[in-house]
């Protein structure tokens, strides 16, 4: 039997010490790095499932980046409150206009592929309408829907009652249905409800439960009504400091995967929540007719209009834009 030999060419050889020497020099280049910390500032609870995912997104670029990156978590408004938070744009009326056509309602049928869906879209707008910092990633929450102390039906039901809106576009569609809009962070709404400071509110399936907001309402409407946008957002200054390797760290896990990945967990809550207040005595959840789902889409159409508007104002087609969305959200299979 012939002996069989592997060789390599002077030019192969040549590639692999190369791609040794290389390898060789990355590891250092990242230890010799001056070590960074990052302050990673989340409203939710502490053990709201968006934590932990966060947490993993932190030790990921730490094992990147050779230890070089490391991150503390503060949940629970510890750096500051909900609304001051960058990470919500839906907190801050008329200062993303662009990402605010994401809460239009009627767009979303569920977070993990919603959360594909708007990263993809918001990139191309990303560096210009957050200009201000490091853009990571968008994603989104389980859709969410009306949590009342009456039942809600029509969009005429809505005239006269106080609802907390999850974002500044559902803001706008209460009060064009004739509703007051009652302001309130998520971890402030049970005591405005259960005071009669506000009547109703807008809110995913799961966090009804965890902040305690199942106690004080009883009528939930089950309809994919809306999703709230939300953005992973980092200091620019911190991430100019970072030395080149560094920043290529944290650009890798900036990425549509990763938005995928620390929503996805939350996604699920979300989901699971509606079992949940379906197994408790006391609250009634129902689904809407065609015609009474009709009613809804044509009542909230204006609302399109007046997001419209705030898009022209900062020198973009509207139509293009949304147009763009519902293609993201068609292709990434996130529609109702």
């Amino acid at each position: 039997m012939p002996t069989i030999r592997f060789t390599t060419s002077a030019a192969a050889r040549a590639v692999l010490a190369l791609s040794a020497t290389l390898a060789l020099a990355v590891a250092p280049a990242l230890a010799q790095d001056k070590p960074v910390n990052l302050k990673m500032s989340s409203w939710v609870p502490a053990q709201h499932p968006l934590n932990p995912s966060l947490q993993a997104w932190a030790d990921d670029i730490k094992k990147a980046s050779n230890g070089t990156i490391t991150a503390t978590l503060f949940p629970s408004e510890q750096l500051g409150k909900a609304f001051d938070h960058y990470v919500n744009p839906g907190y801050q009326p008329g200062r993303f206009p662009i990402m605010a056509g994401a809460s239009l309602p009627f767009l979303f049928g569920n977070g993990k592929s919603g959360t594909a869906a708007i990263d993809a879209w918001y990139r191309a707008y990303a560096a210009k309408e957050m200009k201000d910092v490091k853009f990571c990633f968008a994603f989104v929450h389980d859709p969410g829907t009306f949590h009342a102390r009456k039942k809600i039906v029509l969009p005429t039901d809505i005239k006269g009652m106080k609802i907390r809106p999850a974002t500044s576009t559902i803001g706008q569609m209460v009060t064009s249905l004739g509703g007051t809009n009652v302001q309130a962070s998520a971890p402030e709404s049970r005591d405005m409800l259960e005071r009669g400071v506000a009547d109703a509110i807008t809110f995913p399936w799961g966090s009804i439960g965890l902040f305690g907001i199942d106690k004080v309402v009883s009528y939930h409407m089950d309809v994919p009504l809306y999703v709230t946008p939300f953005v992973w957002a980092m200091n620019k200054d911190k991430y100019d400091s970072m030395s080149p390797a560094q920043k290529k760290v944290i650009d890798d896990h900036c990425t549509s995967e990763w938005a995928e990945k620390v929503a996805a967990p939350w996604a699920d809550f979300e989901y699971g929540g509606r079992a949940k207040i379906a197994s408790q005595a006391g609250h009634e959840i129902y689904k809407l007719t065609p015609d009474q789902l009709d009613a809804w889409r044509k009542a909230t159409a204006p609302v399109e209009a007046q997001w419209a508007e705030g898009v022209k104002k900062v020198g973009q087609d509207p139509k293009a834009v949304l147009d763009a969305l519902k293609a993201s959200i068609a292709k990434h299979n996130a529609a109702l």
